[in-house]
């Protein structure tokens, strides 16, 4: 019985003890100012997909240009910046003249004549029924 009361004891004197808290020290890392820079481009000539962009960050200041040729053969040119002061500013430019192919012609079938046929005539015929006497 003493026993079953010591190990009573010790678990209440556990739990009423808790943990003890332990600080975690967090140091900050440095930080540098955001820099990079960003290229790409595609020239296919199987599809005719011709683009490219390029991009540099300089801490909070970007600037960057993309640029491709259109559906209409217009090469479009955006050259950007943005910054906290003034925001996102884009220039864009065209060059060249838009080549819109011709309408194909379409040929036409010369529609089929239908022809129309008068219903055949159905002779109409009636005869009584023929009376019968079964005994």
């Amino acid at each position: 019985m003493v026993a079953k009361f010591a190990i009573i004891l010790s678990l209440a004197a556990a739990a009423y003890a808790g943990l003890v808290p332990v600080s975690k020290v967090v140091y900050a890392e440095p930080e540098a100012p955001a820099h990079y820079d960003f290229s790409y481009s595609v020239h296919d000539d199987h599809t005719g997909d011709l683009k490219q962009q390029q991009e540099s960050r300089e801490g909070d200041v970007v600037h960057g240009s993309y640029s491709l040729v259109q559906p209409d053969g217009v090469r479009r040119v955006v050259q950007y910046t943005s910054d906290k002061v003034n925001g996102f500013n884009a220039n864009v430019q065209y060059e060249g003249t838009p080549v819109y192919p011709a309408p194909a012609k379409v040929a036409y079938a010369a529609p089929v004549a239908k022809l129309a046929y008068a219903a055949p005539v159905a002779q109409v015929s009636y005869s009584s029924p023929a009376i019968t006497y079964h005994h």
